[in-house]
């Protein structure tokens, strides 16, 4: 089975407290730029659903964590579909250290398809539903600098 989409990046000094390691605020950022990652890599571009009057909302995020990441480490965040419910959809986001595959922390994103005007909750769209489906295993999006 290929792996999931990737995100991966390098923790910056400003990312960290004064023992350097990452703010535990910052795993929602990285989340949330790898979420945006996916949808591209889905050809399911932010610009592209609000010019359908389409937007997503989102209405939770957990994060678990098992260890913590340090600057300056490249992390990988592996992003993939959970769920697929009528008007909402679920992402599940698995950070690793990219060099040793040990797990830093898993999260979960809630989100509810919106209509622009007015702003309600919608069906997310058959072709939305068949790209999420499809997903985007194997693509990888390195920002590291490797």
């Amino acid at each position: 089975m290929p792996q999931p989409f990737c995100f991966r990046f390098r923790v910056r000094y400003n990312e960290c407290d004064a023992q350097q390691v990452v703010f535990n605020a910052r795993y929602g950022e990285y989340v949330d730029l790898a979420i945006k990652e996916f949808m591209r890599a889905l050809r399911c571009e932010y610009s592209h659903l609000q010019a359908r009057g389409l937007d997503y909302q989102a209405v939770k995020l957990t994060t678990e964590w098992q260890s913590s990441a340090r600057f300056d480490d490249v992390l990988d965040v592996f992003v993939s579909i959970k769920q697929l419910g009528n008007t909402s959809f679920t992402i599940a986001a698995e950070i690793r250290h990219a060099d040793d595959g040990y797990a830093i922390a898993d999260s979960q994103a809630v989100y509810v398809m919106m209509t622009k005007e007015p702003f309600e909750k919608t069906p997310v769209p058959d072709d939305l539903r068949d790209l999420f489906q499809a997903g985007a295993a194997g693509v990888v999006i390195d920002q590291s600098g490797r």
